[in-house]
């Protein structure tokens, strides 16, 4: 039985595991609960491009609790203020966006930890994350608890990654394909040769440097050949995608053998 302040995403990833995980998009605990009970080991609640606020954030928390899946939410933007909100409702491990330079890494680490190592604010009385101070020495646990994971999207963070890596308490690099792809040069295009010859040098940067690199991807195949490279937490899917792509498939199965569907003949029936 883990510990009330251990961060078993954060373990399993120093222990070398791969961690296969979902991008939560549609802002419902309800569909975070159906996701999180699939079985993947984190699901990432998306602050950044979703219609997510903290309290839509508490609610997927709670909805993703009983399952065994570590929720990752991902603020939208690094901001010291959001980052201890989060915190306090009970993420241990955030994904911070649009980090470019080693000093903006440097003040993600300050935001998770508390003084003196760092600016969190201390709240833990009238907090989520400590049960309301029923968890036993959950200040002084707190910062080997939090698992931060940093993401980088754009030429200039290519640029500084080395540096960005020399940080201490980092844990994680999550590559942003999509800006990335943009910021390269390419929007909308991250297969292109050179946006993927950019991101699995970064994988090798990352991994050189003895921290763990991660990824989204919905295909299959880029998927398995980025776990291969040494990607230890690699997104496969994001809700609104599969619910989109079904929804599609779904309705043009019987527009292909029936025609269009007339409402007139729809069944109100929900089953």
């Amino acid at each position: 039985m883990p510990k009330p302040t251990e961060n078993t995403f954060k373990s399993r990833l120093k222990n070398g595991a791969t961690l296969i995980g979902l991008w939560l998009t549609l802002a419902d605990p309800y569909c975070a609960e159906i996701c999180a009970g699939a079985g993947f080991d984190w699901v990432l609640i998306d602050g950044e491009h979703a219609p997510n606020d903290l309290r839509s954030v508490l609610g997927q928390l709670q909805a993703v609790a009983p399952y065994g899946t570590e929720a990752v939410a991902r603020p939208p933007v690094g901001a010291t203020h959001l980052i201890k909100q989060l915190l306090d409702i009970g993420v241990r491990t955030l994904l911070i966006p649009m980090i470019e330079t080693a000093a903006q890494a440097a003040d993600m680490v300050k935001a998770v930890r508390y003084p003196p190592r760092g600016v969190r604010g201390v709240g833990s009385a009238i907090a989520r994350v400590s049960r309301w101070n029923r968890i036993p020495g959950y200040v002084q646990a707190a910062d080997e608890s939090i698992c931060l994971l940093v993401q980088v999207e754009s030429a200039k963070a290519l640029a500084n990654l080395d540096e960005i890596l020399a940080v201490p308490g980092i844990d994680g690099v999550f590559i942003g394909p999509a800006d990335l792809s943009a910021s390269l040069g390419h929007l909308d295009a991250p297969n292109h040769p050179d946006v993927q010859a950019a991101i699995y040098h970064a994988i090798d940067r990352i991994r050189h440097a003895g921290k763990a690199p991660g990824i989204l991807t919905s295909d299959e195949t880029m998927a398995r050949a980025y776990i291969a490279t040494g990607c230890r937490f690699v997104a496969v899917g994001v809700d609104a995608t599969l619910l989109a792509r079904g929804t599609e498939r779904l309705v043009q199965s019987f527009r292909e053998s029936t025609g269009p569907i007339s409402p007139a003949t729809q069944s109100g029936g929900v089953y």
